[in-house]
This record gives C-alpha cells, structure tokens and sequence, in this order.
C-alpha cells in the first residue's frame, strides 16, 4: 500500500517539458520527501497523528493523505495548493488543519463534515467566499480566515459555531457582519481590521465573553457604534481607530474591563479631545454627565410643555418617548427608575478612584482630530 501510495504523488511539483533539469531534480527530491512522509502515516503501527508537509511547494494534496483515518494534525501551509479535495472529510478524528499561504480560492463543502476539527486556518489565500457548511464544524474554537478576498461571511455561521472563541478576518473586504454572528457566545476575540465595514450588527451586545474587539482601519465606511457595545461587560480592549466615527455612544461608561482604548484618526466631536486625552476615566465620567444632563433636560421639556397646555396627546407622546411609557426610547427612565442612582454612584466611583477624572491618561486611549475648528466646538 506505501508503494503504490508513493507512486500516487510522484508528480508531486513535476517539471513540464524544456523545464530545466535542475528544477526537476528538486521536485524529484520534494516527490521523495512526501512519499515517505505519507508511507509512514499510513502505517497502522505507527498511527502517526500528525502530518506536517508545508513549504513543500506542493501543487495539490494527494488523495492518500485524505485516508488516514487517525490524523489529528495536518500542516499544508506555504504550498501552492489551488483547491482542496471533498475528501478531505475522510479525516474524522481531524483536530487541527493548516491551509494559510497557498492559492486556494475556494474550500469544499465537505469540509463541514471535519466534526472535531478546532483550529482552522485559511489565511494569506484567495477565499471569496467561505463555504455555509462551515458552520457544521461546530467544534471550532479557532477560525483564521484573515487576509484573504471575502466580501460576506457565511449567513448562518454564528448559529452553528457556538463554541468558536477566536475569529480573525482582517485584511478582506468584508461590509457587513451576518447578524448570526451575535450567536457567538464563546467568542472572545474578533478581529476585523482593513476591511469595508459599514457598521456593526445592533445585538453585538449580546457576546457577553468577548473580550478584544479590533474594527479599526475601516476607513470611510465605519461612521458609528451601536449604543449595545456598552453590553460588552467582558470588553478589555477596543480599537475603533482610522474611521469615520463622529461620536462615542454613551454607553461607553458601561464597560468596566475596559483598559484599552485606540480611537486615534477619526473626526471624534463627542467626546472631544480634550476629555479623550484625559483617557478612559475622564471618557466614561463625560459620558454619564452627558446622559444625566440629557434625561434632565428631557424632563424639563416634557413638564414645561405640559405647563403651558399644549395638546395632551402632543405633551404625553413627547413625555413616553424620553421616561418610558408605552412608547419608551433608549433613555426612558420610568422602568428604571434607579437609573438616576446608578449614574451618580458611578460617577462619584470615577471621582473618587485614584487617578480621578485628571487629564492624565489612565489607559490607552488615542485620538487624532482632523476635523475643522468650528466642528470641534459643536
């Protein structure tokens, strides 16, 4: 079985004709190489469980090595491989698979059946699109898809990886998030950087684990955060830098983990720098006024106009939209009526805390305004 799954890949990186015989005597050499590595992982005796033939400058994987039922590690990075066999799903017991740096375009869709694959790692290739049966890899704790040409994720891939902590997808060309990716429960760390995203899925809040949060770099096309990013209770890092955004939500002040904090290269009016170069503490504290000063405001508004007997339906819609009646708004207060409480207290913690609310960097917190004077004072 060894020879004839030698002979198999003989062809492994073969010169064609007039090529120099140089070149093909290095193939030979490469040929030589791959057949002993796949004879003896064919061995039953020694059951090898992991396979390493990178930088082998294969142009295509044997089939042979799709039928070694007990791999468990299989290392195919910086190769010239251009697609990948379906049967690859012959790999049961797969638990980690390296396809970064090669010219692949596509993956097959059998790659859904790798059940107790973990790490998966598709980086520095030519993807477009990654197969919708990836989200039946529901093991994945890893997914590197990074630096490729995807323009969408796959619509159903939050509801299927529940157990995925790691997502990296920076340097494509990605516009939006599916809203399945708020699904992600485990999900710990998604990076997204030099893409073309507009903006981020309104339940992002609900990846309560998730602990760095990278979107920065995504130009003109990212102008603003949702106001459910203050639900990231776990967030340690956040780098919103080189976009568009004109203003923090103020539930920015919800984030207690919060330690680092690039907004750097963005027309930030809200807060303005001078609070930004104060650093996280100084953010959060201008954050909470702001919203105290807004409900105050809205409350004065709404009794002034009751005073002055405007129409009542006219004075009770203004008066549910801003303190929670049927039509409540984001900052009703009447189904939380400690709000107030809760604002204060936290405000008092971040005065009385150590560092204060000095202009004095507490974090790392960065931002370059580069908008004109007049709009700074808005």
């Amino acid at each position: 079985m060894g020879e004839s799954s030698g002979q198999q890949i003989v062809k492994v990186g073969s010169c064609e004709n007039g090529v120099q015989s140089r070149e093909k005597e290095e193939d030979d050499a490469v040929d030589e190489e791959v057949a002993k590595v796949l004879k003896e992982a064919l061995d039953k005796d020694k059951a090898v469980e992991r396979v390493d033939i990178s930088g082998r400058q294969l142009t295509f994987l044997p089939e042979p090595f799709c039928k070694i039922p007990w791999l468990v590690v299989l290392n195919l990075s910086q190769n010239h491989l251009e697609s990948i066999p379906s049967s690859v799903s012959g790999l049961e017991k797969l638990e980690e698979l390296n396809l970064s740096a090669n010219f692949l375009k596509s993956l097959p869709e059998s790659i859904g059946s790798l059940v107790k694959l973990k790490i998966l790692d598709v980086s520095r290739n030519k993807i477009k699109q990654l197969p919708e049966s990836i989200a039946h890899c529901r093991s994945l704790v890893e997914l590197d898809a990074s630096f490729n040409n995807l323009v969408f994720l796959p619509s159903n891939i939050g509801h299927g990886l529940v157990n995925l902590q790691k997502l990296s997808v920076q340097l494509n060309r990605i516009r939006a998030f599916p809203n399945s990716i708020c699904e992600m429960k485990s999900l710990r760390s998604l990076d997204a950087h030099l893409n073309a995203i507009h903006g981020l899925p309104h339940d992002i809040g609900k990846l309560t684990n998730l602990e760095v949060l990278n979107v920065s770099s995504n130009f003109y096309d990212l102008t603003e955060v949702p106001e459910t990013i203050g639900d990231l209770v776990s967030l340690r890092e956040l780098d919103l830098s080189n976009n568009q955004i004109r203003a923090l939500p103020e539930t920015i002040y919800q984030l207690k983990n919060l330690t680092k904090l690039n907004l750097d290269q963005n027309p930030l009016v809200i807060p303005p720098v001078e609070i930004v170069n104060g650093g996280i503490k100084a953010i959060k504290g201008y954050m909470i006024k702001r919203r105290l000063d807004t409900l105050e405001a809205e409350k004065q508004r709404a009794m002034a106009e009751a005073e002055m007997g405007w129409v009542a339906w006219g004075s009770s819609m203004v008066y549910n939209v801003f303190w929670g009646g049927p039509q409540n708004g984001y900052l009703g207060a009447q189904n939380d009526p400690c709000l107030y409480e809760q604002l204060s207290s936290t405000l008092m913690e971040l005065e009385d805390s150590p560092e204060g609310m000095s202009t004095t960097p507490t974090a790392t917190s960065k931002l370059i305004v580069r908008e004109p004077q007049e709009n700074a004072s808005h």
